[in-house]
């Protein structure tokens, strides 16, 4: 079967699969797809992670003299992604080859030239087998050890088909694209088409910012006295959750879509700049109001945020129950929610500094607050509204 000349919804073929690099991502969509009954090949350049990979259940290294691959997904760091794609495009000359790097334009620039290259093996006709591609779905750890078949499940895959700059047309083949789709939804993904620039100007905004503003401020907490971290609460997590990230990939995605970071951060550094100047000067006229505006602004982004299952923002109404800090309190909490007939729209738990107690915070509707709050009060639950 060759995937460029077969619709992928012809009989659920299930093509044999590549995957050219074995970390988190790569070994993620092994595991997805040889539940889905793909024959997954591996290969990385660490014979560990290959290891490993395997006997997570991600596939079988590939040996000399095995089956060509008819779909090879390539997901090595971004520095490397366009060599390594360019390489499985002349290897497998039969095979449809897409990539999951993080950042797009910049790897279909390298492609594009390794294909006019005098001295590389790669053609522009080579091109029509290969699709860009981005799955944002990821952890702060990385490897094949975090790796996990339900990665992907309800997240977004962008699939960025290229097009001739000059015509407009799109030049990897429909066959092609249709293919990196189906791979995208074999692991559970929802997929969305967009340009390889909005893409990277996309991701600039609401992946590489919030990286760099964690680990910004997770690097004010270096020097940091014990006495105050012991004050710490969600927020200080929440927002330095991602700040635990692999700086050696952050370099490359960072150094790969440069240019719509620095155009965002020029903005931001404009809000700092006029805060800073706010605060440092108290007899400012308008100072409580500026600084006012200033947050408001940030309450109107966060409530375009989508909410549950990509639908509108929502506002929910939050109560907050105390549990004792020992086994099967959480479990109990949501069986006697799910009695009460309340779904429970999100969850977060703190714990209370010096006390042996947990604090879990329900958010439901608003309409099945109130009713939630005197069923678990009547069940012996400490139940406090916010």
């Amino acid at each position: 079967m060759n995937p460029l000349s077969t619709a992928p919804d012809a009989g659920r073929q299930r093509p044999r699969v590549l995957v050219r690099g074995t970390g988190l991502l790569g070994a993620s969509i092994g595991i997805r797809l040889s539940a889905d009954g793909h024959a997954v090949q591996l290969s990385d350049p660490s014979g560990t992670a290959e290891s490993i990979a395997r006997d997570i259940g991600a596939g079988q290294i590939r040996e000399a003299g095995d089956p060509d691959p008819e779909i090879v997904v390539v997901a090595a760091p971004p520095e490397v992604t366009a060599a390594e794609a360019a390489d499985a495009l002349v290897e497998f000359p039969e095979s449809v080859v897409l990539d999951v790097a993080s950042v797009k334009a910049e790897v279909l620039r390298q492609l594009r030239e390794l294909a006019l290259s005098p001295g590389h093996d790669l053609s522009p006709a080579d091109l029509t087998r290969y699709v860009g591609t981005h799955p944002m779905a990821g952890r702060e750890q990385s490897g094949p050890v975090a790796a996990r078949g339900e990665l992907f499940t309800s997240m977004p895959w962008v699939i960025t088909p290229a097009h001739d700059p000059a015509t407009g047309e799109q030049i990897p083949s429909p066959s092609a694209v249709a293919w990196a789709e189906e791979i995208a939804r074999r692991c559970g993904a929802t997929v969305h088409y967009m340009d390889p620039q909005e893409h990277d100007a996309s991701v600039a905004l609401i992946s590489h910012l919030p990286q760099i503003a964690a680990s910004l401020i997770a690097s004010r907490l270096q020097d940091a006295p014990t006495s105050a971290l012991a004050l710490a609460g969600n927020g200080l997590r929440d927002v330095t959750r991602i700040a635990a990230s692999d700086p050696n990939l952050w370099v490359q995605i960072l150094a790969a879509n440069a240019a719509p970071v620095v155009e965002i951060l020029h903005g931001l550094r404009d809000d700092v700049v006029r805060l800073i100047r706010t605060l440092e000067d108290p007899r400012a006229p308008g100072r409580q109001a500026d600084i006012a505006q200033l947050i408001s602004e940030g309450n109107s982004g966060r409530a375009r945020v989508p909410g549950k299952h990509g639908a509108p923002p929502q506002s929910f109404a939050r109560l907050i129950v105390i549990v004792d800090d020992r086994p099967g309190q959480i479990a109990a909490v949501l069986n006697d929610v799910a009695k009460v007939g309340v779904n429970v729209e999100d969850m977060r738990m703190d714990h209370s500094a010096g006390h042996q107690v947990g604090m879990v915070e329900l958010s439901v509707l608003p309409g099945r607050c109130e009713e939630l709050a005197e069923a678990l009060t009547e069940l012996g639950w400490k139940v406090v509204q916010s």
